[in-house]
């Protein structure tokens, strides 16, 4: 199965009414900074999709930062955007990869698998001299079919019941930077540290200047891991954990769950414990 597609392909298929282009630009801080530069500038005939509006649900006591839509709502605006089951999606962001990686991992989780990653992003479209517009495309309502994939997603209470148990039945990956895994630094959740038993795979070395590193490459990553044994992986909020997501999948891993509400819901229980340093 292929994850992503190169600018060279989405070049050629422009004009192909079977494929859907979604901006999924976004900047951390600055929440309205996605939605101003796909005004000022996209690839022609995407629609936006934000991170915070569309792609997450409002913040509550419990689900992290960026809790997941509600899926009727989601549906709706992807039909809005053209999306039906039948048609090819590619999403870009900026060329991090893990905006469009969020968006890839819900259509993925309503059922839909011809959904695709641009590698390097905006940044690499416009680097490459390719076409771009400041037009808002209109489309047709499409309909969309639903078929939820419940063992894309791991629930709160798995993760609580596989941190309980000392033979471990599944291994639990933290996306995060190191300074950040080991609660040297905390910028945003409350507590520093990791979920106990967690090991650390930092998302963005699953990528080389915007683009996903090939399958070989992604299983060196996770070398010490079995590809048939069941792996749940985190970050801070459920993002940046999706391009890690992908590169699991992309190096043969048969298994694979998201904690949507990663580190930020975990430490929103005050009974869970955090481990600091090295697991």
């Amino acid at each position: 199965m292929n994850f992503v597609v190169n600018k060279e392909w989405l070049n050629d298929h422009l004009d192909d009414e079977q494929v859907k282009i979604v901006d999924c630009r976004f900047e951390l801080g600055n929440p309205d900074k996605g939605a101003g530069l796909y005004a000022e500038s996209h690839i022609p005939g995407a629609v936006y999709f934000d991170l915070e509006q569309q792609l997450s649900a409002p913040v509550s006591k419990h689900g992290g930062r960026h809790p997941l839509p509600d899926i009727d709502q989601f549906k709706s605006d992807i039909e809005k955007a053209g999306i039906d089951n039948t048609k090819t999606v590619i999403a870009y962001d900026g060329g991090e990869g893990s905006y469009a990686s969020r968006f890839w991992w819900l259509l993925q989780f309503l059922g839909h698998e011809k959904v695709f990653v641009l590698n390097e992003g905006f940044k690499g479209w416009v680097v490459a001299g390719y076409t771009t517009t400041k037009d808002v495309p209109e489309y047709e309502s499409a309909n969309f079919e639903v078929t939820i994939r419940e063992d894309m997603l791991a629930s709160y209470e798995e993760v609580k019941q596989v941190v309980k148990q000392e033979k471990k039945s599944s291994t639990l990956i933290d996306s995060r930077e190191q300074r950040r895994y080991i609660g040297e630094v905390e910028p945003i959740d409350r507590i520093p540290g990791h979920i106990p038993g967690a090991i650390n795979k930092f998302w963005t070395e699953g990528l080389d200047q915007g683009s996903f590193k090939e399958s070989e490459e992604q299983k060196n990553r996770f070398a010490e891991l079995d590809t048939k044994d069941p792996v749940i992986v985190y970050c801070g909020s459920g993002v940046t954990a999706a391009p890690n997501y992908i590169a699991l999948k992309m190096a043969g891993f048969e298994n694979v769950k998201l904690y949507a509400g990663s580190y930020s819901d975990w430490v929103s229980y005050d009974q869970n414990p955090v481990e600091k340093g090295k697991s």
